[in-house]
């Protein structure tokens, strides 16, 4: 649920930390960092309560960036500020110790105390904000019924299963009361049957507690589930940036596209579609488009018709030749791949069988112009 901001409302949650703060949890950062060859330069905000999905292939700089802002990480350049005050100044010489920023960090090993029980430690952080012993000992056992490990609480780490350490680790976290939660791979550890219910516990705990979070992953469905914003990161820079629905129906770079599981043309307008690789592609959008300026024609996989044969038919906009590189499997047929990259095809098995096709050849594709989505590029 969200205010007229975008930023998600609190639900109340019987048992749930309270607080009688302003919401926390506006962040905002501007960095820029120089390693051997590599350079970020990067801008994030976010809003109270507002969860974002930091994406990107790997090397990008994704950690970097939680790096900088948990203060692990100082900038060659820039400012961070959470709620007003400033974390990272690099002008003015401000850096403030990470155990002072109120921001939580959680990556993919747990890093529970391996002598303490699970209660303890997810009593620790309110113990070293000097919370009486018995109130923290309390709040641990909510927080251990909230993530489903009551009756657990006086198990040590090594006695807990991966899945349970990550609930637990989970519940110190957000125990501690952040302002921000940093999360770098938080599930990459786990096994895939406990992914999903891991993933729906820690959206429900965020939700409740109005938690702010940046999740960096590489599974889109991450983003999809957690996220109310996406950002996609490439070689050190924001390449994209908004709601997380919009960021994957749109995409505006070939990972972004990847991840999405869509086809992406990257060209410039000319008479109100996409001049790309020497074929015109004619799609729908809502926007304007001005000759000239770049823009992309986006469309999924399965909406293109491939034939051996140039195809027939008055709504068939889009029809122009390509050469055949892979065939992979894909469920229920195969994925074709060509020389354009970023350009995939799914055929089902039968399809496949009667085109009769080889790597290397020289095929017809085809899209209608209702399944192509165009739109401009920064």
């Amino acid at each position: 649920m969200t205010d007229a901001t975008g930023a998600r409302r609190v639900r109340a949650t019987p048992g749930a930390p309270t607080t009688s703060d302003a919401p926390r949890g506006a962040l905002t950062a501007e960095v820029a960092l120089a390693r051997d060859a590599f350079r970020l330069d990067a801008r994030i905000g976010l809003l109270p309560g507002e969860v974002l999905a930091l994406l990107g292939p790997n090397g990008a700089g994704k950690s970097t960036i939680l790096g900088m802002l948990a203060g692990l990480e100082r900038p060659d350049a820039g400012r961070v500020a959470l709620d007003g005050v400033v974390l990272d100044d690099v002008t003015a010489g401000t850096h403030v110790r990470p155990e002072r920023r109120r921001i939580g960090l959680l990556g993919q090993d747990p890093r529970l105390f391996p002598h303490l029980t699970a209660a303890q430690n997810i009593a620790f952080g309110p113990r070293t904000a000097g919370m009486h012993r018995r109130d923290a000992a309390a709040l641990a056992a909510d927080w251990l019924d909230r993530v489903g490990l009551s009756g657990l609480g006086d198990r040590r780490p090594a006695e807990l299963s991966g899945g349970q350490r990550q609930r637990a680790a989970i519940a110190r976290a957000l125990a501690a009361a952040p302002s921000v939660l940093l999360l770098d791979e938080p599930f990459a550890s786990l096994d895939v049957e406990v992914v999903t219910d891991i993933r729906r516990l820690l959206r429900e705990q965020l939700a409740a507690s109005g938690t702010s979070a940046v999740v960096v992953s590489h599974d889109v469905l991450d983003a999809v589930v957690l996220a109310d914003r996406t950002a996609v990161i490439e070689r050190g820079r924001i390449v994209d940036d908004g709601p997380t629905a919009s960021v994957l129906s749109a995409p505006r770079s070939p990972f972004t596209a990847a991840i999405a599981g869509v086809n992406l043309l990257i060209g410039t307008v000319r008479d109100g579609a996409v001049q790309a690789g020497g074929e015109r592609f004619a799609g729908q959008g809502g926007e304007t488009l001005r000759d000239g300026e770049p823009a992309a024609a986006v469309f999924r996989p399965a909406s293109v018709i491939v034939a051996v044969q140039r195809p027939e038919g008055t709504s068939l906009r889009n029809i122009w030749r390509e050469r055949l590189v892979a065939i992979d499997p894909a469920q229920g047929g195969a994925r074709l791949r060509f020389d354009r990259p970023a350009l995939a095809a799914e055929v089902t098995a039968a399809a496949l069988a009667e085109l009769g096709l080889s790597v290397g050849d020289e095929v017809w594709l085809a899209v209608k112009a209702s399944e192509v989505r165009v739109h401009a590029l920064d």
